[in-house]
């Protein structure tokens, strides 16, 4: 079995695009969004 890892957590304003700290982010649930960004893989040839 793989283990999955769930990728890098982000926050951003939901108003301007802008990243945040995701405390931030948690704290301001109205206005802002917490994104999660997945590694992009390698492709061996």
């Amino acid at each position: 079995m793989s283990k999955k890892s769930g990728g890098q957590k982000i926050g951003r304003d939901a108003a301007t695009g802008r990243f945040i700290p995701v405390s931030e982010a948690q704290r301001r649930k109205k206005t802002a969004v917490v994104e999660t960004v997945k590694k992009p893989t390698v492709k061996q040839k």
